[in-house]
């Protein structure tokens, strides 16, 4: 605290600021090396984190991270109906003076240079309010920032508002304030355009096919043609069948094989078991089980392996299993961090208190498509089944769609869903020992759908395998309706 530079509150006369505005924002003025400067004060949960000096020249600099500081004149304000954003702190001077400082204004600590990492960064923040005005200078520079900037916030939430002038502080100058006010509630929202003819896209389309990023699994990628940005994948099995060991294992193969960045959801598992089980796939040890087979050293190495690789970001969600606050972690993962792949367990732990659960689950998953196709993401999803009407899924009962709890929203928007089944009570230990990876539905080119792969597990390492079955048994079952969805049960 004491390498900032003290100052006192004064009218910014030549710029049409008042001292009262100045003080409601702890805007101020002092010395710097001899130097008259602009103080712009950053404040941080109660108190000043970071100083932006603006000198007689224009010039700027900076005391303190402003990669953490936040937005200028944030702590100010509480998320509610609408917020203005500048490219410059006297620029929300300016706005929240014409607003009689009633009504939330920020800026950006970098300008329009830095303005999507800087809103990037309060993204969970802004996505509370109803509406977001992005007020940018008029010039080329601002104004395409805030076409840059718009697209990170949900659809139809931002807008972006136009000045009879440079800036809000022109307008000011000017004794033009009412300008702004009327430039607030014009503001529009930016629509690109998304008509497109057959000459936009001959580049892309006439560009060489090829798969998409691969599975763990071979035959998956045979009958998959592998996995695509903006698809959804939702898979269900009944309890100790192996749908952890799956994920984990896909999660492994995506972040290190890959070098992806995944996101892990976990809402029923704590996040240390959850790395352990990571790490486990990784070396090839089963680190969360307390059997001697492994060492500290050995997990320690793992850990280290993954850290350092920055691809595994993980949720506790002690915080909240609330579905719009886990929504914004995951935006926040994806537009901050680059996330390309969340994984998500489970699908009815953000339900299991609403009143209409089939309601919540159709809200729930056409967000989920709209948010993987938005930002181009994989979704990996698990849901739990419904209990059939004859043999058990954890005693070998076919898994269908018709069994996935919100199986007609589920559905509806997954690109894939599977099945994973196995008899944990059979007499055969061929049996017994085997899980059937089922693809229910494939909507890529539906090729896929009825396709089944064995897999075994290898104790040692606690990895799942693609096997071959031994003559004679039949753990395929009947392929006549896995298919066709037939409503919630």
């Amino acid at each position: 605290m004491s390498d900032f530079i003290h100052g006192e509150v004064a009218a910014l006369g030549k710029r049409g600021i008042t001292e009262e505005t100045c003080r409601k924002y702890s805007y101020m003025v002092g010395e710097h090396h001899e130097k008259k400067v602009q103080i712009a004060n950053y404040h941080r949960d109660g108190e000043i984190v970071a100083q932006k000096l603006r000198y007689a020249d224009k010039t700027f600099s900076f005391r303190g991270d402003s990669k953490k500081c936040g937005l200028f004149g944030q702590h100010l304000w509480s998320p509610g109906r609408r917020i203005v954003i500048t490219e410059g702190e006297i620029d929300a001077l300016s706005v929240s003076q014409a607003q009689e400082n009633k009504w939330p204004v920020v800026s950006l600590p970098n300008g329009a240079q830095g303005a999507k990492k800087s809103l990037a960064r309060e993204l969970e923040w802004l996505e509370q309010f109803e509406e977001i005005v992005l007020m940018f200078d008029m010039d080329e520079p601002g104004q395409d920032a805030a076409k840059e900037c718009s697209e990170l916030f949900t659809p139809g939430k931002c807008k972006i508002a136009h000045l009879p002038a440079k800036d809000p502080n022109e307008l000011i100058q000017q004794g033009k304030a009412r300008e702004i006010i009327t430039a607030i509630w014009n503001a529009k929202v930016y629509r690109p355009d998304g008509i497109v003819t057959f000459g936009d896209v001959r580049e892309r389309a006439l560009a060489k096919i090829v798969r998409g990023l691969p599975w763990f699994l071979p035959s998956l990628n045979d009958y998959t043609y592998g996995r695509r940005y903006g698809e959804v994948y939702f898979f269900g099995a009944g309890t100790g069948v192996g749908k952890t060991d799956w994920f984990t294992q896909e999660i492994e193969h995506t972040a290190i094989t890959l070098n992806e960045k995944c996101g892990l959801f976990y809402l029923e598992q704590p996040p240390v078991e959850t790395a352990k089980r990571v790490a486990g796939k990784h070396s090839g040890k089963r680190f969360h089980v307390p059997d001697g087979s492994w060492t500290e050293e050995e997990l320690t190495a793992s850990f280290e392996r993954i850290e350092a690789s920055r691809n595994v970001f993980m949720y506790d969600s002690f915080g909240s299993t609330e579905w719009p606050t886990i929504l914004a972690k995951m935006k926040y993962l994806v537009v901050s961090e680059g996330v390309k792949h969340i994984f998500f367990d489970h699908l009815t732990a953000v339900v299991a208190a609403e009143e209409d659960e089939r309601k919540a689950l159709e809200k729930i998953m056409e967000e989920i498509a709209s948010f993987a196709q938005a930002h181009n993401i994989c979704f990996y999803g698990i849901s739990h089944l419904a209990t059939p009407e004859g043999k058990p899924h954890e005693e070998g009962g076919r898994v269908m769609i018709r069994h996935f709890k919100g199986s007609r929203s589920i559905g509806f928007w997954s690109h894939f869903m599977f099945g994973l089944e196995r008899d944990q009570q059979a007499e055969d230990e061929e049996v017994r020992q085997t899980t059937i990876l089922r693809i229910l539905k494939d909507r890529f080119t539906g090729q896929a759908t009825g396709k089944v792969i064995p897999l075994g597990y290898d104790v040692t390492t606690g990895r799942l395998f693609e096997k071959e079955l031994v003559a004679g048994n039949d753990l395929y079952g009947d392929e006549s309706d896995s298919a066709t969805p037939s409503g919630d049960y």
